[in-house]
Order: C-alpha cells, then sequence, then structure tokens
C-alpha cells in the first residue's frame, strides 16, 4: 500500500507552511524549528535533499495539518 504523501525537497515544505502560517524561530545544525503562532503548533522539518514520506505525515501531524489543506498550498 503506497502513501499519498509526496516526496518533496524542503523549501517545497516550508513555503507551503508559511502560507498556513508558519515562521522560523530557530535551527541547530540541519535540522529547523516552525512555529505557528496563533496555535502554537511546532515541527521541526531536517534540511536535507529530499523528505521522505513518512517524515513529512509526521510534520502534518505535529503541525495539524491535514494532507489537503497542505497540497492546496503547494
Amino acid at each position: 500500500m503506497s502513501s499519498k504523501h509526496p516526496v518533496l525537497p524542503p523549501s517545497k515544505i516550508i513555503k507551503a507552511m508559511q502560507k498556513l502560517g508558519f515562521c522560523k524561530i530557530s535551527q541547530k545544525g540541519s535540522h529547523a524549528k516552525y512555529i505557528n503562532e496563533r496555535t502554537g503548533r511546532v515541527f521541526i522539518i531536517p534540511m536535507h535533499y529530499e523528505i521522505a514520506k513518512g517524515t513529512l505525515k509526521s510534520i502534518l501531524e505535529q503541525a495539524d495539518i491535514e494532507l489537503n489543506q497542505f497540497l492546496e498550498k503547494l
């Protein structure tokens, strides 16, 4: 069974999440931390070449964002 989550570079994920109200608050090494000031939700994104499907799923769960809502912002 395949996942509906795409494999994307971090830059595309960050652009979509910024449109959803997230902003960068810190970075340690290759991991950047983003927060939505309105909801208080936080996620950490690894700044690697591509983000795996399972990692994207986890990021969306942490941010409390539905996949369809995220895909609309790409």
